[in-house]
């Protein structure tokens, strides 16, 4: 508990002091009436501060254990404010809010009720930042009983604010795919006859020989015809790269290099960010194509790993997997993590990868690795295009000769891109280099273009 004089006790204080010592000075004979003047000021606000040290003590503030908004939205909570003894008329409160969440008051004066031993207060706040954040501390201020003094106490309260990322900006692209009107997800025609057993049936005429039964015909003696139906459930991995060079500007466009490092990382959206969008984009479109959807996140080894399932339950399962995590600066263990798909993903699937290949040593690492996995799984390599990275030649922007040397790197990072990804494909594996405004529509464009070829 802490007592601070209040506005009322300087202002009295001015005003008694002021004038009894002008009074004492000029006429001495009133220096007894002057001392006994201030003495009972002393007195008085003493008093008031002994007798109301208490006043504080019962009040109990009780915030929601968790508060979920997504990035970028307006957010509410409530807090419940508890006066069992009615001594309270007036309570200031008090939050010491992170910096990416943005409040509009910093504190609030409220008059509690008389009649109610519990009183609400709805506090606004916007998220700037997904993550996880946390209130430690509520602070609480009442004036004295005869208001001399400020009562402050510090109560300690665990408050978590959950800000997921924000879909809509992405959801509005993809809106043809997400509504039902006879078009976009729900119009997914599929190719060919299907590849998943269904049953055995007699021959007819016009049956492909390649889809007899050999050892049913010989063992019931006549033709018997395997009959495939489409495959409707299938298992969709994203696998997120949170290692160091995930921890980069997203939208590098205009922004020079050394600008960005040394902004904060709460200045800026990372890769990582728009990593964790998509993966959850491309669950709610798995999830509406009738798939089953899973996580992998790692950086030197494997972070989170949400195994393949459906439903509103698991996807608010990944995005509590994900919401929090953040890039970490080190270099990503590509042998350990597929090692771990090998291991934990037994049946076949579209694994979908977003991580960054710019860097020839650890492009080297994936690709030497790679087919551990590649030879049972099908295989989607997606990176971020990074800034500059095009053929020579291509831009005629051209003014120094600073630009010059820039379109040279830009051009031996291009062809190094291109070397890698002729490699993949000669593996059966796809890359793709996107770019950061279209990351989410062209992933969901692939994932949709595999479902209905049925290259699964």
């Amino acid at each position: 508990m802490t007592i601070v004089p209040s506005t009322r006790l300087i202002f009295t204080a001015a005003v008694v002091l002021l004038p009894v010592s002008v009074l004492v000075a000029l006429m001495p004979n009133t220096t007894a009436a002057g001392v006994a003047l201030v003495t009972l000021l002393v007195l008085l606000a003493g008093a008031d501060a002994v007798f109301s040290r208490a006043r504080l003590d019962s009040v109990q503030v009780t915030l929601p254990e968790v508060v979920r908004v997504s990035a970028g939205r307006e957010g509410e909570f409530t807090l419940e404010i508890e006066n069992p003894l009615n001594r309270l008329e007036r309570l200031r409160l008090g939050m010491s809010f992170p910096r990416q969440l943005h409040t509009q008051q910093t504190d609030v004066v409220t008059e509690l009720p008389a009649d109610s031993v519990k009183s609400r207060i709805n506090w606004q706040f916007k998220a700037l930042k997904q993550g996880l954040y946390h209130l430690d501390n509520c602070f609480l201020e009442t004036p004295s009983r005869y208001g001399f003094w400020a009562l402050r106490r510090v109560q300690p309260i665990r408050a978590e604010f959950r800000v997921y990322p924000d879909l809509l900006r992405d959801r509005k692209k993809l809106t043809g795919l997400f509504l039902n009107r006879g078009m976009g997800i729900h119009a997914q025609r599929q190719i060919g006859k299907g590849k998943e057993f269904e049953q055995l049936r007699e021959y007819l005429p016009g049956d492909s020989y390649e889809d007899i039964h050999w050892k049913a015909t010989a063992r019931r003696g006549m033709p018997i015809t395997k009959v495939y139906q489409i495959e409707r459930t299938q298992q969709i991995y994203v696998i997120i790269d949170g290692s160091r060079l995930s921890a980069r500007n997203s939208e590098p466009l205009g922004t020079e290099p050394a600008a960005e490092e040394k902004a904060p990382a709460n200045d800026y959206t990372t890769i990582m960010e728009r990593f964790t969008t998509a993966a959850l984009v491309m669950g709610l479109a798995a999830d509406r194509q009738g798939d089953v959807f899973g996580l992998l996140a790692f950086d030197d080894h494997v972070r989170k790993f949400v195994r393949a399932k459906n439903g509103r339950a698991h996807y608010d399962v990944c995005r509590d997997a994900l919401y929090a995590l953040r890039p970490r600066r080190v270099t990503p263990d590509y042998e350990e993590v597929f090692t771990f798909i090998a291991t934990k993903i037994r049946r076949r699937a579209l694994l979908i990868f977003l991580t960054n290949l710019d860097d020839p040593v650890l492009a080297e690492s994936f690709t030497s690795n790679i087919d551990v996995i590649s030879r049972k799984h099908l295989i989607l390599v997606n990176s971020l295009r990074p800034r500059g990275a095009e053929p020579l030649f291509s831009d005629p922007a051209v003014k120094s000769e600073i630009d010059i040397y820039q379109k040279l790197a830009g051009h031996m990072l291009w062809r190094h891109l291109r070397e890698t990804e002729k490699y993949l494909q000669r593996h059966g594996i796809s890359f793709y280099l996107l770019q950061n405004e279209n990351l989410c529509i062209d992933l969901v464009t692939q994932y949709l273009s595999i479902k209905r070829r049925q290259v699964l």
